[in-house]
C-alpha cells in the first residue's frame, strides 16, 4: 500500500479484529476520533465476525462427528471383534477432541452433549490400551482450569475410576494420563481433594512413585508434593501413613531427577513438625548417612543445585530442630537461605 494513500488495511486475523476493538474502544474514551469507521469497513467487520462464529458451529460439528465414530466403534457387544482400522479411527477421534477441547468452550459443548459420559462409560474401560490412555488425555484437557467440568466428572465418581487406573491398569501410559487426568480434577479443587482423600489417594501416589516407570514416578512425586504445599493441614495424615519410611526406601533408588520431588516431599513434612522431623531421625532409617552420601554426590553437579539445597535443608532441619518448649523451632523456610553455605 503507497504511502498517504488514505485508506487502511483490513486486519486477516483475529489478533487484528480485537486490536481494531481495543483501538476504537480507546477512541470512544478520549477525543472524537477524526475519522469515522467506513461503511466498507463495517462491513468487513461484521463478516469477519460472523466467521468466526460459524467456526465454532464448524468446532461443534466437528465433536459431534467424534462422538458419532465413538459411539459407533465403543458399542460393548462389539468390543472383541475390532479391526485396526476402526481402533485408529477411535483413536483418532479421541485425539481430535483432545485437541479441540483446549478451548473451554468446546468442553463445555463436549459435556452437554454427553461426550465426557461417553468417554467414562466406555472409552475408560476399552479393551484397547491406546483408546483408554486417550480417554484420560481427553478428561484431562476437558477438566484442566474448568470448574464445571471437573464438578460434573466428580459427581460421576471419575475420580475414583481413574485412581484405579493408576493402581491396576497394565498399560503404563494409561497410568500417566490418568494420573495427569487426576491432578486437573484435585488441584486448586476443593471438592476433588475431598474425593481423592475418601479414596485414599495418597497411598495411590505412593506406590506410583515405586513403579518401574521413570514418567508415573516422577508426576507422582510432584503431585504429592504440590497437594502437601497448598494443604499443610493434611501432613499428619500423610505421616500417620509410614510416609516417611517409605519415601526414604524410594530415596535409596538409584539417582534420577524424580528424586528432586521425593526430598521436596520430605522437606515438606519435616518443615516445624515434631512428627516428621522424629521419624526422619529413626536411626533404623539411615537417612543420615545416605543424606550425606547424596550430598557428596551431588555437589558440584550445576544441574543438580536445587536438589543438593534440599538435601541440605533436611539435614539441616533433622539434626537443628529443638522440642523443648522455649526453644526457637529451627524449620526448611529458616534454613534453607543458608543451606549451599553449610554443604560446603
Amino acid at each position: 500500500m503507497a504511502e498517504g494513500s488514505g485508506q487502511r488495511q483490513h486486519p486477516r486475523n483475529l489478533q487484528g479484529i480485537l486490536r481494531m476493538a481495543v483501538e476504537a474502544g480507546s477512541a470512544s474514551d478520549g477525543p472524537a476520533p477524526q475519522q469515522a469507521m467506513s461503511e466498507e469497513r463495517k462491513a468487513w467487520l461484521r463478516e469477519a465476525l460472523a466467521d468466526i462464529c460459524k467456526g465454532q458451529q464448524d468446532e461443534v460439528e466437528q465433536m459431534k462427528q467424534c462422538l458419532s465414530i465413538l459411539w459407533r466403534t465403543t458399542a460393548r457387544e462389539s468390543q472383541e471383534h475390532k479391526e485396526e482400522e476402526e481402533e485408529e479411527e477411535t483413536e483418532g477421534a479421541l485425539e481430535l477432541l483432545s485437541e479441540l477441547c483446549e478451548n473451554l468452550d468446546n468442553a463445555r459443548d463436549l459435556m452437554v452433549l454427553g461426550g465426557l459420559d461417553l468417554c467414562v462409560s466406555r472409552c475408560l474401560s476399552h479393551a484397547q490400551g491406546g483408546i483408554r490412555w486417550r480417554a484420560a488425555q481427553l478428561l484431562a484437557s476437558c477438566a484442566q482450569n474448568m470448574a464445571e467440568v471437573q464438578c460434573y466428572l466428580l459427581r460421576q465418581g471419575t475420580l475414583a475410576t481413574l485412581l484405579q487406573l493408576i493402581d491396576c491398569d497394565p498399560h503404563p501410559t494409561v497410568k500417566v494420563k490418568a494420573l495427569y487426568a487426576v491432578s486437573c480434577l484435585v488441584r486448586e479443587q476443593e471438592e476433588g481433594l475431598r474425593v481423592f482423600l475418601s479414596h485414599d489417594g495418597f497411598s495411590v501416589l505412593m506406590r506410583g512413585m515405586q513403579s518401574d516407570s521413570e514418567k508415573l514416578r516422577t508426576k507422582s512425586a510432584f503431585l504429592l508434593l504440590n497437594l502437601l504445599s497448598a494443604h499443610p493441614e493434611h501432613r499428619d495424615a500423610v505421616l500417620s501413613m509410614g510416609m516417611v519410611q517409605q519415601l526414604v526406601s524410594v530415596l535409596r533408588s538409584p539417582h534420577s531427577s524424580f528424586l528432586e520431588h521425593v526430598l521436596g516431599v520430605l522437606c515438606c513434612l519435616v518443615d516445624g513438625s515434631d512428627r516428621g522431623v522424629s521419624d526422619c531421625r529413626d536411626p533404623a532409617l539411615g537417612l543420615e548417612e545416605l543424606l550425606k552420601h547424596r550430598a557428596l554426590e551431588l555437589k558440584g553437579k550445576e544441574e543438580c543445585q536445587e536438589e543438593l539445597a534440599d538435601t541440605g535443608a533436611l539435614q539441616l532441619c533433622c539434626h537443628l530442630h529443638y522440642r523443648a518448649t522455649g526453644s526457637p523451632v529451627v524449620t526448611i523456610s529458616l534454613w534453607s537461605e543458608f543451606t549451599n553455605w553449610a554443604l560446603l
